[in-house]
């Protein structure tokens, strides 16, 4: 079995033009030769990103899904530019060598970036690598070092100030994902009522100090490197980065993070091998972060929820994309099931919750 991350046959209906991606990128990156073979990668239930292996060169190219997509969603020329810019301030980004705003080329913008090519972890973790207790800890523990790293990023001195507005953000992100929520409701998805109006009554004032707001920070996000699997060697998916609460960022992230003694139901939905002996409980998670990041946080309930709710938004647009027919991807059946346990989990911290 090999441990970095391999691709497959490119589904059905998400094929690329050969051609016209050789062409354009033969005119935009020097010294490509030969014709590309083109492969998709797996995972990824938003922009769709493919291998194209020249002779002498690997790139890869990130496309937005075909069908509808959400307003203002899955903008390839942000993501691009968050590439170039923030590489100078965290060094995990891919390099971006080409953007291409001429939708005539495969029907869609896209852009091409380098192929950083390590493990990417999924739901179990690869029994090659043969890790120990204290070794899932201390990988575990790197991973969270790493969204720390990337929440006290100088993005002044990257040149990103503009990509964000932190003042009102936490109101913004309630406000917001309450309404793209309502516009992608589908007959059979839970309303969330409560859990909003729970997040609406409760939202603590912005962070005093905002940050790099990665949005989707997850182990499959994240690379290793083949020689030294305990080592990060890049951070992937940027599209829906921005300047913010770095604590709504850690809600967004403990959102993925399924531990062991999480029910079953729960455990179905694990993406990423965070059920293991070594990896922190969501408790833990907090408390280390907090301890490296050189803060306190009383409570990360709210936060939590937030991330609960922001997952099930997502999950939800994907969700309506399938209901009405717009992509064939099987995967996203059970999508409406995954929304339904989120919403349980909301409700049930906030049960619980001191707030």
């Amino acid at each position: 079995m090999a441990l970095t991350d391999q691709t497959t046959r490119i589904r059905e209906g998400e094929e690329l033009p050969v051609e016209a991606v050789d062409r354009y990128l033969k005119a935009h990156i020097a010294d490509l030769e030969g014709s590309p073979r083109i492969s998709q990668f797996p995972g990824g239930a938003s922009n769709l990103t493919y291998l194209l292996e020249y002779p002498n060169r690997e790139l890869v190219l990130r496309r937005p899904p075909f069908g509808r997509k959400a307003k203002s969603a899955h903008d390839m020329g942000r993501e691009f530019r968050i590439l170039n810019q923030l590489n100078a301030g965290f060094p995990y980004c891919p390099k971006a060598y080409a953007h291409c705003t001429d939708e005539s080329v495969i029907g869609a913008e896209f852009y091409v970036m380098e192929r950083v090519n390590g493990i990417i972890l999924r739901a179990e973790l690869p029994p090659e690598l043969n890790f120990d207790e204290s070794q899932t800890r201390a990988l575990c523990e790197s991973f969270i070092d790493k969204l720390v790293e990337l929440h006290n990023v100088d993005y002044q001195a990257c040149g990103l100030a503009d990509l964000g507005r932190p003042e009102g953000y936490v109101k913004r992100q309630i406000e917001g994902w309450s309404e793209r929520y309502e516009r992608a409701l589908t007959p059979d998805a839970p309303q969330w009522t409560p859990v909003v109006a729970w997040l609406k009554a409760k939202m603590p004032a912005d962070h005093p100090k905002p940050g790099i707001v990665h949005n989707d920070y997850r182990f499959d996000n994240v690379i290793l490197n083949p020689q030294n699997p305990m080592q990060i060697i890049g951070v992937l998916d940027w599209e829906m980065t921005t300047i913010g609460d770095p604590l709504m960022d850690l809600g967004n992230t403990l959102a993925y993070w399924i531990e062991a003694n999480d029910p079953p139901a729960m455990q179905a939905m694990r993406r990423q091998p965070s059920h293991l002996p070594g990896m922190h409980t969501r408790a833990s998670f907090v408390e280390y972060y907090a301890r490296r990041a050189g803060i306190e946080i009383p409570c990360i309930d709210f936060y939590y929820t937030y991330g609960l709710f922001r997952l099930a938004g997502i999950i939800q647009q994907i969700y309506y994309r399938f209901y009405h027919g717009q992509t064939q991807d099987q995967r996203f059946a059970r999508f409406i099931t995954m929304n339904r346990l989120l919403e349980q989990k909301a409700l049930h911290v906030i049960e619980h919750s001191q707030l």
